[in-house]
C-alpha cells in the first residue's frame, strides 16, 4: 500500500534527498503500523514524539491505511 509522508524538523534528514522538507509516498504491506514506518524509514524511535495520520495523533500501533497522509515529528523543545 502507498502512503504520503512528511518528516519534520530534526527528522527531515531521514527524508529521501529529493523530499527534504516536502511530503513523499511511500510503500509498506498491507497491514502496517505507523511504528512499521517509523522502521521502515529508519528513524530513531527515540527521537519520534508524535505521529498524525490524517491530522490526528495517533500511537505507533495505529494500523494505517493506504493513501493516509502521516506526519511524523521529534520532541522539540523551546523557550
Amino acid at each position: 500500500m502507498r502512503v504520503r509522508v512528511k518528516l519534520f524538523a530534526t527528522l527531515r534528514h531521514f527524508a529521501p534527498r529529493e523530499a527534504i522538507g516536502l511530503p513523499f509516498e511511500v510503500d509498506l504491506a498491507t497491514g502496517a503500523t505507523a511504528g512499521d514506518l517509523i522502521r521502515h524509514l529508519g528513524l530513531p524511535a527515540q527521537e519520534v514524539k508524535m505521529i498524525y495520520v490524517n491530522a490526528r495523533a495517533r500511537p505507533e500501533d495505529w494500523h494505517i491505511e493506504p493513501g493516509d497522509e502521516i506526519g511524523i515529528f521529534p520532541l522539540i523543545g523551546g523557550g
